[in-house]
């Protein structure tokens, strides 16, 4: 952004309040700026309880600036009046601004700060002088608004505001000539237009662009327009179009049964992972409903086969489990596994004889105890072999005995990253204990923690969360965070960015189901694309700003990290599930195939559906006969228009116009024709005859 690669971080603005509508007997604007949670009076509150009439306070910044971000102070506990919903607008000038967040406050004491917008779709930073806060709704019905603390961060050094101000002017101004140009060319004032196109040097549009107006609009020379359009496609002018358009979800159900007919049965909590250089993947244990399974399971691409993996007397197994992770490390060929839900006494007395098989067998232990690490090789002369890498993870300075995380690998660095999950240690406190974010050295066999700060922008602990998603970007050497649950009623909505090299976390979406993104979800699942920037996800339950039971959601959504702005589209299904796509559920597993790009997707938890359409209490498994896990098998491809199919809408499109220009043309000389007929045979009586049928009728 211009010259802020010197500026370390923003700085606090200071403003002014400009202005603001009707507020409540003494709680004016003014109290806003400063900060005192434990008095009541210190807070702004609008005079309206009607959510229809429009409030707002107006700040204006004592220097022009580029706004970076917005802190709400809260009081030091819950109040009815505490704002929920609010919009943010910012602009040079108080009647021209452009909104940049629409986000929801928590009702808690905590103070929230928000990221906001400061470039445009082109990428281009502006600059701000005023900042509107337009308060929607309170927590509590027929309340008063308020608003207790606001400051506002962002770069006010003069040299780097002055050189983005100027960019910004530039860019406005280039803007504004194009549409000149555009409406005198759409006026046809030909010669005002070349004028102002020589002396403003600024092109109106890609050259291959203006020729194919030209051949259109100007010449009429249809062949010429078809020419020109295969040019411009070759010419890769539509491959942005192509990537941006709506993306069609192409499912097959998958059966695979194995030379005795086996595939893995239904369950849910399981976990699976992907070799993309030899066409296969893994799947491993779960919960089938009635209790943890210990089964692997490998899929052999080429031959759209399942098989199982024997357990050999005496060697190393991990045993029963569910809700661990896998991931799978390319380069080595090693698969890893974390974790495990609490299960019963003779599971755990099983798990103990399985593990007492091999050479890092350790005493049978206590549940708290079980927070085992192990390693899987599919490659070298110990290919097909377990081994325990570590009895006890939190001892060895990794995470505790967790399940619901996330766990994937950097195969090019040999790290492994672990963020997130629900600790299982039988604590009779009902408080939800979470993990920390943790990096493995496979080469090294050691466990660090990262140093994590949550960042300035962020409304939610980057790793507060359990059943949620995250996937590595290579390109970036960054993890994505999203989605999850707090505790048993607070669903996530939040996109956070790691940036390995650095260790800093910023937030990319607060509550993406405000800003065009799915429904808050929990137990969700997601895959990256690294080539195409693009990250899939695959609903799982969903919770409503107006359904208190959580619901399944069978959608799919792609979520863009490339554009700018960041943003989400849902994938089109059939018009059906009964032509072709998955029934919804949660805890399922998906894996990607980035070299075919076909997402593959197994199992999970169908729920127990109430009348209503909602799930029961028992979503997480406390019910678990009443649930339905799944153990179907499906691939799913994205598909969006390419070249070739582009060039055949517009042709299509081109020769319709050139079909209408036809008509239009000889129903001219038609109607010159039949001007020039004498009068008497206008008059001639009919001929008699069979009569001409109507087509009146069709």
């Amino acid at each position: 952004m211009g010259s802020k690669s010197h500026i370390t971080s923003p700085a606090q603005l200071s403003y002014t309040i400009a202005g603001c509508s009707e507020h409540s007997n003494r709680f004016v604007a003014e109290n806003i700026m400063v900060d005192l949670p434990t008095d009541p009076n210190s807070r702004w509150s609008g005079l309206h309880e009607n959510p229809s009439i429009k409030q707002w306070i107006l700040l204006r910044l004592d220097t022009l600036s580029v706004i970076d971000s917005i802190t709400f102070g809260k009081h030091y506990k819950q109040h009815p009046c505490n704002m929920k919903e609010f919009k943010i607008c910012v602009g040079l000038t108080k009647d021209r601004m452009a909104e940049v967040l629409s986000a929801t406050l928590k009702d808690d004491s905590v103070p929230e700060t928000f990221a906001l917008r400061h470039v445009n779709r082109a990428g281009v930073p502006f600059p701000s002088r005023y900042l509107k806060i337009v308060p929607i709704s309170a927590y509590s019905h027929s309340f008063h608004i308020s608003i207790w603390f606001v400051s506002i961060a962002g770069f006010d050094e003069e040299s780097h505001v002055k050189e983005v101000q100027q960019q910004h002017e530039e860019y406005t101004e280039a803007t504004a000539l194009r549409h000149i140009l555009k409406h005198l060319r759409s006026r046809r004032l030909m010669v005002p237009f070349k004028a102002l196109t020589a002396s403003a040097g600024v092109q109106l549009e890609h050259p291959l662009v203006t020729r194919l107006y030209d051949s259109i609009v100007s010449d009429g020379d249809w062949a010429e327009a078809e020419r020109v359009l295969q040019l411009t496609a070759d010419a890769g002018l539509f491959d942005a179009f192509a990537h941006e358009a709506p993306a069609h979800a192409t499912w097959m159900r998958l059966c695979g049964p194995s030379a005795d007919g086996d595939t893995p049965r239904q369950r849910g909590g399981h976990a699976m992972c992907i070799d993309e250089d030899a066409g296969r993947i893994y799947l491993y244990g779960g919960w089938d409903g009635e209790r943890s399974l210990d089964d692997l399971w490998v899929y052999v691409i080429a031959d759209g086969r399942w098989h199982v993996v024997p357990q050999d007397e005496g060697a190393v197994w991990p045993g029963r489990r569910s809700c661990h992770k896998m991931a799978f490390d390319a380069k080595t060929g090693c698969i890893y596994m974390l974790g495990s839900l609490g299960v019963s006494d003779d599971e755990l007395r099983e798990n103990d004889a399985m593990r007492t098989r091999g050479p890092a067998a350790a005493e049978p232990r206590a549940p708290a105890e079980r927070a085992d690490f192990y390693v899987y090789r599919t490659r070298g002369d110990d290919a097909g072999t377990w081994e325990l890498l570590s009895a006890d993870t939190e001892a060895s300075g990794g995470p505790p005995w967790i399940i619901d995380h996330q766990m994937v690998v950097d195969s090019t660095g040999g790290r492994l990253y672990v963020c997130g999950g629900r600790v299982n240690d039988w604590s009779p406190s009902e408080a939800t204990k979470f993990s920390g974010l943790y990096i493995y050295d496979a080469a090294k066999r050691v466990w660090s923690q990262l140093p994590y700060k949550s960042p300035s922008s962020s409304s939610h602990p980057l790793t507060r969360r359990f059943g949620h998603s995250m996937v590595f970007e290579p390109n970036e050497n960054a993890l994505y965070i999203f989605g999850g649950m707090e505790d048993g009623e607070h669903y996530l909505s939040d996109v956070q960015k790691y940036d390995l090299d650095t260790n800093t976390a910023t937030e990319l979406f607060s509550n993406f189901s405000t800003t065009g993104g799915p429904e808050k979800m929990f137990a969700q699942r997601a895959v990256i694309d690294p080539t195409l920037k693009e990250i899939y996800v695959f609903c799982g339950l969903k919770r409503t700003r107006t359904t208190p039971l959580p619901r399944l959601d069978g959608e799919h959504w792609v979520f863009r990290y490339s554009s700018r702005p960041v943003n989400w589209t849902r994938t089109l299904l059939p018009p059906s599930r009964a032509d072709g796509a998955p029934p919804a559920r949660y805890a399922h597993q998906v894996v990607y195939d980035g070299r075919t790009r076909i997402a593959y997707l197994h199992g999970g938890n169908a729920g127990r559906l109430l009348e209503n359409g909602a799930l029961g209490d028992n979503v997480h498994g406390n019910d678990a006969l009443a649930e339905q896990r799944l153990s179907d098998f499906w691939s799913m491809s994205l598909s969006r228009p390419g070249r070739e199919e582009i060039v055949r809408r517009g042709t299509f499109l081109i020769r319709c116009q050139q079909y209408a220009f036809l008509l239009r043309r000889d129903s001219v000389v038609v109607l010159l024709l039949c001007a020039q007929v004498p009068r008497g045979l206008h008059d001639a009586p009919r001929r008699t005859g069979p009569s001409i049928p109507s087509d009146r009728g069709r």
